[in-house]
């Protein structure tokens, strides 16, 4: 088998992945014939190529990091880095259902590009059943249900370290005293990404960071750096027949802080619905600093399609879109606050 997958988005030829170099490499792991195994790709995921590892009736997934010459943002390089150690950590504290993983290789010795083996969880992508208006709202109490268990994992307790952001293996910024010094950062890094893609003016730069200096005062309060996925939307939440959640996937965004960051991003994945807080068992904070924070919040997530469009899409119209829809958010909470 010598067919070449090319997942590369315009990268140079020796990114491309051979189908042969990948089954061996799953042989290896699994201590099988490569003969015996198929490789299958799965088609949902926008970040990693990932792939059905089939032998007879057992199913293995093989996740494949992008090329590191592919347009990533500040907290995107080598991120699957911290998988093993959070899949671990969730696998052993919550009943949150997660793959086990069994292999993972860094090295870039076998390949040149990081990689995960796991085991095969039920279910299909919630983008892709068809289920009725109930089981959708079951679907969704179960996902509050899971990420308040999540949400319970703190830094202290599961790293022995107090620290904020993405403090993860691959190391992408210094972890931070309190949440609002790791967002201050964060928010800096993701403009500086924004500034080099050619999305804002010098102008537009500065005003994005007057506009969290203004509101800094509001982040600065006791909450404990809770382990947070940033990554739940209908693709990385798998489900049965019936609604039930049996899988969520794709940990590889994860940062410690404040939990109302997370429910930004459910937000714009239209997951945030009354059945989501049912099954999250408490209420959302509408205390006047959380509706400021809740903004900045969601507008961290929508600057980084920016750059994604510009590096990763080619699409300078969706870039303009995403840029309109930050300036507008800006300009309201400037002249609202």
């Amino acid at each position: 088998m010598n067919q070449k997958m090319d997942l590369s988005t315009g990268a140079p030829d020796t990114n491309a992945l051979k189908a042969e170099t990948l089954i061996n490499l799953a042989a290896t792991h699994l201590d099988r014939d490569p003969t015996a195994l198929q490789l299958v790709p799965i088609a949902t995921g926008k970040h990693n190529a990932s792939f059905w590892v089939i032998a007879d009736y057992d199913r293995w997934v093989l996740r494949v990091a992008p090329p590191d010459s592919t347009g990533l943002l500040f907290y995107e390089r080598r991120m699957m880095q911290q998988e093993p150690l959070l899949h671990d950590l969730i696998r052993s504290r919550t009943t949150i259902p997660v793959a086990q993983i069994l292999a993972a290789d860094f090295s870039r010795t076998h390949l040149n590009r990081d990689y995960l083996l796991m085991t095969a969880l039920p279910g299909v992508p919630l983008s892709e059943a068809a289920l009725s208006p109930d089981q959708q709202q079951q679907t969704l109490e179960q996902v509050g249900f899971y990420l308040r268990q999540l949400h319970q994992l703190t830094a202290p307790e599961c790293l022995t370290q107090t620290a904020y952001g993405y403090i993860g293996l691959h190391q992408p910024m210094s972890p931070q005293p309190t949440w609002a010094e790791a967002f201050r950062l964060m928010w800096q890094l993701l403009l500086d990404d924004v500034m080099a893609s050619g999305c804002y003016t010098t102008d537009d730069h500065q005003l994005m960071v007057n506009l969290l200096e203004r509101h800094l005062a509001h982040f600065d309060y006791a909450e404990p750096a809770c382990l947070l996925h940033m990554d739940v939307w209908s693709q990385n939440i798998l489900v049965d027949s019936v609604g039930n959640v049996t899988g969520l996937v794709d940990f590889d965004r994860a940062v410690w802080g404040d939990p109302e960051i997370e429910f930004a991003v459910l937000d714009y994945c239209s997951i945030s619905e009354p059945a989501f807080w049912r099954g999250y068992g408490r209420a959302r904070n509408q205390s006047t600093a959380a509706q400021i924070r809740q903004q900045l919040y969601l507008l961290y997530e929508i600057q980084k399609y920016m750059p994604i469009a510009i590096w990763r899409r080619r699409d300078e119209q969706r870039a303009l879109s995403f840029k309109q829809q930050s300036l507008a958010l800006a300009n309201r909470l400037l002249e609202t606050t």
